[in-house]
């Protein structure tokens, strides 16, 4: 488990070069993001996100969250209604996670087997960075073990993964995340919209953005 510290006010692209060299052979990746760490691994890639389960102990009934880059990957994702990606366009980037539609690019080991998948395209420039390099969309589930608290705080992130079995094979170390909620949970794959989980955003702020 290799960790590289690196200063998000400084020139971090040997970071970013090094994450790419292991997510393009199937491995996986802690990185911060815009609410808390997480566990990356190429989403399109069936044996990468097995070891995201084994890693975190997460049993295979729970899906993976994923990040994208714009919504113009997130269409090459799932299904997106165009009356629904300019609604879209006003939650997006940010802290809301959005269930919809999945296309058959995503392997079904993501999505635990549902024909959905949770998207989300996070407000930070690291992981815009290392998406665009990279190229392909990362699994975004909490860099914890299963019951274990999410936190952004790196050092015990590094202590927990330290005495696992199954560990990472790079932690990309930007220091302790401010505080944050984790991101809301929007259910766009029926007719009526749903709040799973709310997040920094209101769930009257959810609606307001969609049109609803």
């Amino acid at each position: 488990m290799k960790i590289l510290s690196i200063d998000l006010n400084k020139d971090y692209s040997g970071a970013l070069s090094e994450a790419v060299k292991i997510l393009r052979t199937g491995g996986i990746v802690v990185y911060p993001t815009d609410t808390v760490y997480c566990l990356g691994a190429n989403a399109c890639d069936e044996h990468a996100a097995e070891l995201i389960f084994k890693i975190k102990n997460r049993p295979l009934a729970r899906p993976l969250p994923i990040i994208a880059r714009n919504i113009k990957w997130a269409r090459e994702l799932a299904f997106i209604p165009s009356k629904l990606e300019r609604a879209l366009e006003n939650i997006w980037p940010g802290a809301t996670s959005v269930i919809l539609p999945k296309k058959n690019i995503i392997p079904r080991i993501v999505t635990a087997g549902e024909n959905t998948v949770s998207i989300r395209i996070p407000d930070y420039v690291l992981t815009d960075k290392l998406l665009g390099k990279f190229g392909y969309p990362l699994t975004a589930v909490s860099a914890n073990i299963t019951g274990e608290e999410t936190t952004g705080d790196i050092n015990k992130i590094v202590e927990s993964f330290g005495s696992n079995i199954w560990k990472p094979d790079l932690i990309l170390d930007a220091g302790i995340l401010p505080p944050s909620s984790p991101s809301a949970i929007l259910d766009l794959s029926t007719i009526r919209p749903k709040i799973l989980r709310v997040g920094p955003s209101k769930p009257e702020q959810l609606m307001k953005l969609l049109g609803i």
